[in-house]
């Protein structure tokens, strides 16, 4: 049976077709409002972005959706959790400061910033989720304890996942340190020596201190490496890789099983909203932001994160490639936007994989509001 995916265009001919209205209106259409019970205290799950990334949501499209919340008679609180690689959310003080700076305070966003998975992402729980690479998964612990969620995702490339959205976010987004290296075990980067120049940049990234300098050339200690990816994204002389012909394909895999252990967790009480809006190369947990690979499309609203990653993705690839951004490749509507980024991974193993699991559907239809 095909799940229905709402969306909204970002066509706007009056006060009432706001994207605050816009966002309220797909809240109701896509039922949200039966998930959020009155009393619920009702985690907005969302990321605040790396210090110097300016293409996170806006606090003013997440204030609307917790008005709604709100009116439903839930507790709303907008939350994410600690970051596996050291930056500006490695801990629940610098991401609370990382929060507010970007505009989410509770004047502006209308309400408290908690990060579930608490100081130094030691607060988790185990739930159980019946894949091929895990029996259990590691869940935020404030997250675990809400009773209701509503994930907000900027759906965006990403350089070892191939791009990102519900999926990714309920995986990455609400697991705490432990359960991000659980879903990276496996990939570690090499460094090839003849490309290799010696500048230092990857060791100054590593948040293990596993990479050293040997002979003018980077060595990485593979003891110490949990495979993050922080010394590939900082290389400039693209000197560092993963495996991606076997190590990726299991790690999306593991991403996959993620997202269906916590989705489980809280089954019947959670709904998705994409926003395909500034659809850069890179995920938003880089300090900075790239010019985008295709116009800005719409929002979408789904309780079925599968579909709506499916959507998501299709309606990207629907479209003409945008000159002048990282985009190499498959610039022509209906060819793949993130492979024509990210050649090197495959990014639909997380939706194949999840669809297998039972977590949705990839057989989708389209509403436009």
């Amino acid at each position: 049976m095909a799940s229905t995916v709402y969306v909204a265009d970002l066509r706007a001919r009056g006060p009432g077709d706001s994207i605050p209205h816009k966002l309220q209106r797909l809240f109701d259409a896509a039922g949200f409002d039966t998930l959020v019970a009155k009393g619920d205290r009702t985690a907005i799950k969302l990321h605040f972005g790396e210090k110097g990334n300016t293409t996170y949501l806006s606090p003013v499209f997440v204030r609307a959706l917790v008005d709604r919340v709100r009116q439903c008679g839930a507790r709303p609180f907008l939350t994410d959790t600690n970051t596996l690689y050291t930056g500006s959310r490695d801990n629940a003080v610098d991401h609370l400061t990382t929060a507010i700076e970007h505009g989410f305070a509770y004047a502006v966003a209308g309400a408290p910033v908690i990060i579930a998975d608490g100081l130094t992402s030691a607060h988790s729980r185990e739930a159980p989720v019946a894949g091929t690479h895990f029996s259990s998964v590691k869940i935020a612990g404030d997250i675990c304890d809400a009773d209701s969620m509503i994930v907000l995702s900027h759906f965006k490339g990403h350089e070892l996942a191939g791009f990102g959205g519900a999926i990714k976010n309920l995986a990455m987004g609400c697991a705490p340190a432990a359960g991000k290296l659980e879903q990276h075990a496996g990939l570690q980067p090499a460094v090839d020596p003849a490309l290799c120049t010696g500048c230092g940049e990857c060791a100054l990234a590593c948040p293990r201190a596993a990479i050293e300098a040997v002979e003018g050339a980077s060595r990485i200690r593979i003891e110490r490496c949990i495979g993050c990816g922080e010394c590939i994204t900082v290389c400039p002389a693209g000197a560092i890789a993963f495996d991606w012909e076997h190590g990726v394909p299991v790690f999306l895999e593991r991403m996959a099983e993620y997202a269906c252990g916590i989705a489980a967790q809280k089954a019947g009480k959670v709904g998705y909203l994409n926003f395909l809006l500034h659809i850069t190369p890179d995920c938003d947990c880089v300090p900075w932001s790239d010019a985008p690979i295709v116009p800005d499309i719409g929002i979408l609203a789904s309780t079925d994160p599968v579909a709506l990653d499916r959507a998501s993705l299709d309606l990207v690839n629907r479209q003409q490639g945008l000159a002048g951004s990282l985009l190499s490749a498959h610039h022509r509507p209906g060819e793949h936007k993130f492979r024509g980024t990210w050649p090197h991974t495959d990014g639909d193993i997380q939706i194949v994989h999840a669809e297998r699991l039972g977590l949705g559907t990839t057989d989708y239809r389209l509403e436009y509001l």
